[in-house]
């Protein structure tokens, strides 16, 4: 693997972060530090939550997607900074600002992206990416097993309609991340770890049904991922987190109904809701194994009165508040 930094990096912008003003920390916008990645000290006692954005939107340019998850992180934090601020007085937010993809070198921002989870892990904060293509899932993951032990398995849960299993012998894209990670995994002699909620067979080919098979993915398919079957995803997901040591959460908001999502690259009325999400986030987290996660597929140009760019900022919001 190759970790140059010779992409595009925007720094914090102040100008998202805006609000009710209450001179009480009472709102994110006035919890949040923009930050310095090159300036952040290791050693912080309390906890420490870093937002990183992934301007890309290569990939899905790539994958014949809709264009405009470039904007996406951008349009997630003006939707976050609005919201209320229940975070403990100790605990610190920070932005730290969006790799960007640059002359549509999609390689070069997700090397750039490794770099910083990796960096932002060996000092104990815990990062929440934003984007952006799901072609963020293959920088994140690399920055976080160059972090791990090596003695310790990582599990990989991916929210999401599609299996990103796409054979990348003609190139990547965005819906070939977890082809790249199988491959990484056999090139080391790891286990790959992938468990998928909410997939759709009118959005993944027999190819990609064959290749997860291949691969011993588990996945719960949308018509059974829902509150109505929770015994049965209760049961799947805790059975996953028993197999692994820590957990990468990845979440792709075109998995999600149209209808609460529809600012995607991909959508479909026929995706999952929020709160079967909810809930199996909550047992993520009880499970006290995750160590990264990233939200995908923010694309503003189609969304309709901000509505997937709050959905994203509240699933951040839910996350920041309950690890």
């Amino acid at each position: 693997m190759n970790f140059s930094l010779m992409n595009g990096f925007k720094n914090a912008d102040a100008s998202l972060w805006t609000g009710r003003n209450s001179d009480q920390q009472l709102y994110l916008h006035e919890k949040v530090v923009l930050a310095d990645t090159n300036a952040l000290k290791i050693g912080f006692s309390e906890k420490v939550v870093a937002l990183l954005g992934y301007a890309c939107g290569e990939g899905v340019k790539r994958n014949q997607g809709r264009i405009g998850a470039f904007d996406g992180p951008d349009a997630i934090r003006k939707q976050l900074a609005k919201m209320p601020n229940h975070l403990k007085e100790a605990t610190q937010l920070l932005d730290i600002g969006s790799v960007q993809c640059l002359n549509e070198d999609m390689e070069d921002a997700q090397n750039s992206l490794s770099e910083k989870v990796f960096h932002l892990l060996q000092k104990k904060i815990f990062p929440i990416l934003i984007g952006g293509g799901h072609d963020i899932a293959y920088g994140h993951y690399t920055g976080i097993i160059r972090h791990l032990d090596k003695d310790k398995s990582l599990g990989i849960i991916n929210f999401d309609a599609h299996f990103d299993l796409r054979n990348n012998s003609t190139g990547n894209n965005s819906g070939t991340p977890f082809y790249q990670i199988a491959q990484d995994c056999k090139s080391d002699g790891s286990d790959f770890h992938y468990l998928c909620l909410g997939i759709r067979k009118d959005s993944n080919d027999s190819v990609l049904f064959e290749t997860a098979k291949n691969l011993s993915v588990t996945y719960i398919e949308r018509q059974q991922y829902s509150l109505r079957n929770a015994a049965s995803v209760v049961r799947i997901i805790l059975d996953f987190l028993r197999e692994v040591d820590n957990v990468y959460v990845t979440m792709d908001l075109d998995g999600f109904s149209s209808a609460y999502a529809p600012g995607v690259s991909a959508p479909s009325p026929l995706g999952f809701t929020p709160s079967v999400v909810l809930e199996s986030l909550q047992l993520i987290l009880d499970s006290k194994k995750l160590v990264s996660l990233d939200i995908a597929e923010m694309n503003p140009k189609y969304d309709i009165d901000n509505q997937t760019a709050k959905l994203a900022a509240s699933l951040v919001h839910f996350v920041m508040h309950n690890i």
